[in-house]
């Protein structure tokens, strides 16, 4: 790729960048070598008989575009509503199930997808969600170079999709309400 773009490899500051290059997009698409969804294996007895929507918000995550191995860098939201008497999934493996996801080449609809199917079939859930907000490099450094324009997906699935007063709860708690 160096030598395609006609950047010399005999230069101090050059001459180790392909090993860095390698290795900076092996850390960047780790996730392809593992299953996300496992970690929402990770349970705690439920704590009320019946729990509200538990969310994590503001989560960051870097992505690679798969278009262009451009980053997409942005915030999502992950929502489920366990069932009632279910076990609660661990905090921080919703964040480390995004993270997996996000952490291969992707596009942001089907990191959404991804992520809210694994929960729905991972989780013991009457639904799962997902918002997602993120700058895509592609768009925004070449081409159009869009700067500061974003890209907002949302999947709801089950209950989120189906029962209106469960989706308006999550996009309450999504933009900072209760």
């Amino acid at each position: 790729m160096m030598a395609a773009l006609g950047l010399p490899l005999d230069t101090p500051g050059l001459a180790d960048t392909p090993a860095r290059l390698v290795a900076a997009l092996r850390e960047l698409t780790a996730g392809m070598s593992e299953d996300p969804g496992r970690h929402l294996e990770v349970t705690f007895p439920p704590e009320a008989a019946k729990s509200g929507i538990i969310a994590v918000t503001n989560m960051p995550f870097i992505s690679l575009c798969e278009h262009h191995l451009l980053p997409f860098v942005g915030s999502m939201t992950v929502a489920y509503l366990p069932a009632p008497g279910a076990p609660i999934v661990g905090l921080s493996k919703l964040a480390r199930m995004a993270q997996g996801f996000a952490a291969r080449p992707q596009v942001q609809e089907r990191l959404g997808e991804q992520i809210v199917a694994s929960l729905s079939t991972r989780a013991d859930c009457l639904g799962a969600a997902c918002h997602i907000t993120a700058e895509h490099f592609c768009m925004t450094l070449r081409g159009v170079k869009a700067a500061g324009a974003r890209m907002t997906t949302l999947h709801l699935k089950g209950a989120f999709d189906h029962d209106p007063v469960v989706r308006d709860g999550f996009l309450r708690l999504h933009h900072g309400g209760s």
